[in-house]
């Protein structure tokens, strides 16, 4: 006997075994496939520091095909190797300023930089 304080459900979409049915809410649709390479890229992040808002975004090892200039330690960050780019969130001129002025970091050189006051 259901409690009182539950609403019953009604056996409509429901198979005999209680599994949703095919013309059922859950299921209703073929499942769309799952981008693997989007997924491990990493989801955009923000973060706050004394030098401004970023934006942060991991680069995959898998992912990273051109050699840049690692604006923290003047190294190469050379193909191959996984690192961050990262764009000023707050530019003067805009999101797509800041997104044009983006820079590849060693994650390392982001994470030990040092804010410089004048």
């Amino acid at each position: 006997m259901p409690r009182s304080n539950r609403p019953r459900r009604s056996s409509a979409g429901r198979s005999s075994s209680g599994k949703p049915a095919a013309g059922g809410k859950r299921g209703a649709g073929p499942v769309p496939e799952l981008d693997l390479e989007r997924a491990r890229a990493g989801i955009a992040r923000r973060e706050s520091a004394p030098d401004g808002d970023w934006v942060v975004r991991t680069m995959t090892a898998r992912n990273a095909e051109k050699a840049y200039i690692c604006p923290g330690c003047s190294t190469a960050v050379p193909p191959g190797i996984a690192h961050l780019v990262v764009w000023a969130d707050d530019h003067l001129f805009g999101e797509e300023a800041g997104l044009a002025e983006r820079r590849h970091w060693h994650t390392n050189c982001w994470t030990s930089r040092n804010f410089r006051y004048r």
